[in-house]
């Protein structure tokens, strides 16, 4: 069996909890990469033990730090509250009903005036997070490397010119993944990347016949 050093000792962090704070930090902060916009306001709808321990084990703290692009292992986590308020942005937690496999569950929302965006995830432990769905529409990102998340209509030809559009570039594909909600419906295409993905390549992603939104999540590698 292989047993990594992570494993054993945990990520490098601030405590107390890799679930809880580390996890919650990272999951937040992905979901900020996956918004890439500006807001006003986030809302955490917290399922599992988030909803019943999210204050004693920092919970809170981590995730608006992560909102706000604070790494896990950043030493003003425990000043988010503040900085939060000093930039003018509003935040609040509920409890939420999140139907997942995992325990430790949020929804995260930004709101840009009255538009929301949300991503849903878990933490996995040991600082391991998986986004599993962005505005409703269901995926798996586990955020460990640099990653392209494609939105397209469900028809032939448009995973192809992807595919090629990042050979092209020298981006090489390490994992790819792909889902539909319907035949012929809205389609999604989550690959994962070795190299990080300049903005150029974006903009040349969406001028692809058929894709309907492009979303960069440029993660370095772990």
């Amino acid at each position: 069996m292989s047993v990594s050093l992570l494993d054993v000792v945990g990520p490098v962090m601030i405590g107390p909890s890799s679930s809880h704070t580390a996890g919650a930090a990272k999951l937040a902060k992905t979901a900020r990469l996956i918004y890439n916009g500006q807001f006003d306001r986030v809302e955490f709808g917290l399922g599992g033990s988030f909803a019943q321990t999210y204050r004693g084990h920092f919970t809170d703290y981590a995730l608006v730090a992560g909102a706000l692009g604070m790494s896990e292992d950043d030493e003003n986590l425990s000043r988010s509250f503040d900085l939060a308020k000093e930039q003018g942005i509003s935040f609040r937690f509920y409890p939420r009903d999140i139907q997942s496999e995992y325990e430790n569950t949020a929804r995260i929302t930004f709101y840009n005036g009255d538009t929301p965006f949300y991503v849903e995830g878990a933490s996995l432990g040991g600082g391991r997070i998986l986004v599993t769905s962005i505005n409703g529409l269901a995926c798996e990102v586990s955020a460990t490397t640099p990653t392209v998340i494609v939105q397209q209509r469900d028809v032939a030809g448009v995973v192809s010119d992807v595919s090629t559009i990042l050979a092209q570039n020298g981006i090489n594909i390490g994992i790819m993944k792909v889902g539909r909600d319907t035949r012929g419906g809205t389609a999604y295409c989550i690959i994962e990347c070795d190299e990080i993905i300049d903005p150029a390549v974006s903009a040349e992603l969406r001028k692809v016949k058929n894709v309907l939104n492009v979303t960069i999540v440029n993660i370095k590698a772990e």
